[in-house]
């Protein structure tokens, strides 16, 4: 490979920041919510998330290794995708699931495509997404204490009433990484004190998703049922961590907000008429696709005008 460098037109913008150490800062972002779970689960949800990251980063070696491309596991990405498809998991499932699980992400929608910065989907939802569509039994299985039973949302989506403060601490079942709001809102803060994301997408996001359910809910203006579908379910984690994907989301101002409300009308379409109570995981991919088009439409318009040359 050459090692020489591109040089691109201007405007050239300079930044301390590295891949490294943006990747860092989400891993510390992700503790918060990565350590509740491993209490509130047990030592199961420990080892899939082991399992989950340790695939990903030897996928990422091995196929480096096997193409003669720089291997490039040291720079966290591949540490965050195992870390984040871990905690969309049920601490229920089999290792072999994070296992299968981590290989797809990594492997096909990552590599494949060309690797960090060129999957055109978040690789961690998209592997999510791939295991329920092919064993949809396990991961819709969920248990709390030893004890199968149904999430906050599939409650919800039943006609039942849910407790918003277990939601918001995190006293229920659910996939490992998701249970926790405040956990969440923790890591989130942190990123935004850090600018290591942008309030538009997410804030976009769960202001259209809340005016979605309360329009089209039925409910009326029942906070506590709103509360449940915004802190239940994986809306928070999809919409801080994995909505602001920077390979897989928009760069421009307006393209983030378009992007945001795209994503809440998806999620609400989603959890009211679709066959399941989540949502999430397939309104962030299905927007991903979506992003070329986004972006064409919301480029900022140059300043100024090109001026008209006179003959001497």
């Amino acid at each position: 490979m050459s090692n020489k460098a591109n040089l691109y037109t201007a405007p050239h913008v300079k930044s301390t920041d590295s891949t490294r150490s943006i990747m860092l800062d989400v891993v510390i972002a992700l503790l918060p919510t990565t350590f509740f779970g491993i209490y509130h689960f047990g030592m199961k949800a420990a080892l899939i998330i082991l399992v989950s990251i340790i695939t990903c980063l030897l996928t990422e070696y091995v196929y480096q290794s096997l193409m003669n491309q720089p291997v490039t596991i040291s720079d966290g990405s591949a540490l965050v995708t195992g870390l984040l498809l871990a905690l969309n998991l049920p601490s229920t499932v089999p290792l072999w699931i994070p296992f299968i699980g981590s290989i797809f992400a990594i492997l096909i929608v990552k590599q494949l495509y060309g690797g960090l910065g060129q999957n055109f989907m978040n690789p961690a939802l998209a592997a999510r997404c791939f295991l329920l569509i092919s064993f949809g039994s396990r991961m819709s299985t969920f248990a709390l204490d030893g004890v199968s039973g149904a999430t906050p949302l599939a409650m919800l989506k039943e006609g039942e009433t849910v407790n918003t403060a277990s939601l918001f601490v995190g006293n229920i079942a659910g996939c490992i990484g998701e249970v926790s709001s405040i956990a969440i809102l923790i890591g989130a803060a942190y990123l935004l004190l850090k600018r290591v994301i942008s309030i538009r997408i997410p804030f976009t996001y769960i202001i259209t998703f809340a005016l979605f359910m309360l329009i089209f809910s039925g409910r009326g203006f029942d906070l506590n049922y709103l509360g449940a579908q915004i802190f239940g379910g994986g809306l928070l984690l999809g919409a801080f961590f994995m909505a602001t994907d920077y390979a897989s989301s928009p760069v421009t101002p307006v393209g983030k907000i378009v992007f945001g409300v795209v994503l809440g009308i998806l999620t609400g379409i989603f959890r009211l008429f679709g066959g399941t109570a989540e949502g999430v995981s397939y309104a962030i991919i299905i927007t991903n696709l979506l992003v070329p088009l986004i972006e064409k439409v919301t480029v900022p318009v140059v300043f100024g005008r090109e001026g008209i040359k006179r003959e001497k």
